[in-house]
This record gives C-alpha cells, structure tokens and sequence, in this order.
C-alpha cells in the first residue's frame, strides 16, 4: 500500500483547496526515462478507469495501474528544503535511485512500465 506523510497530505490540501473532493487529486506514475531508467512523474488530475486510489485526510492520491507495481509500499513525502522542496517517493523497490530522487533502478525488473 503506498501512503501519504502528513506534510504531504497538508502540501496537497493547499494545492488542490477545500473543494477538490473525489475528482482531483495528484496522479502518480512511472514512465521510462531519467538518469536510472524509469522517471516519477506526478500531475493534479482527475481518477481514471483501473487506478488505485489512496485517500488520506480528504486528499486523494491516483496511482496509474500499469505504475502500482514499481509503487508498491512507496511512501510519498513532502519537503520544504530552501534548496530542494517538492514531492519525494521513498521507493522500497528501487535497486539505486539517482542523485536526484526522481529517477530510479526496479529491483530485479526490466524497466517496461509507463503510465499517464
């Protein structure tokens, strides 16, 4: 199950103000690409047919359905860093992620996914 820090739910609850609902929320996926071989890509966006949906505190967090196996157990983080704020994945799956965070290596799986 992919989870939500609490700075992450506050972070999204600014974002997506008090009248997201179910219909907005931030999508989550992988796609092919990046210095490790498979890039996190997230958008504000509305749920699609066959996506995992986590909902924390009234924010809701889309996982695409070809992506939740590379996500599994992620926990989604939100830093406020004066030189590196954004969203962070701590991806349990990943054999090495690159220096940058946004990017990463799947333990032990070809790098086949891609979502959106």
């Amino acid at each position: 199950m992919i989870t939500l820090t609490q700075q992450a739910v506050k972070q999204l609850q600014e974002l997506l103000g008090p009248d997201a609902g179910e219909e907005r929320g931030l999508r989550l996926f992988v796609e092919r690409g990046g210095c490790a071989g498979m890039s996190y890509a997230m958008k504000i966006d509305s749920p699609s047919p066959g996506d995992i949906v986590v909902e924390k505190d009234g924010v809701h967090l889309f996982i695409a359905s070809d992506s939740s196996e590379l996500l599994k157990d992620c926990e989604v983080d939100y830093t406020d860093d004066l030189s590196d704020a954004g969203f962070k994945i701590r991806n349990p799956n990943a054999a090495r992620s690159c220096g940058c965070g946004t990017s990463f290596e799947p333990a032990g799986k070809s790098p086949d996914a891609h979502g959106d």
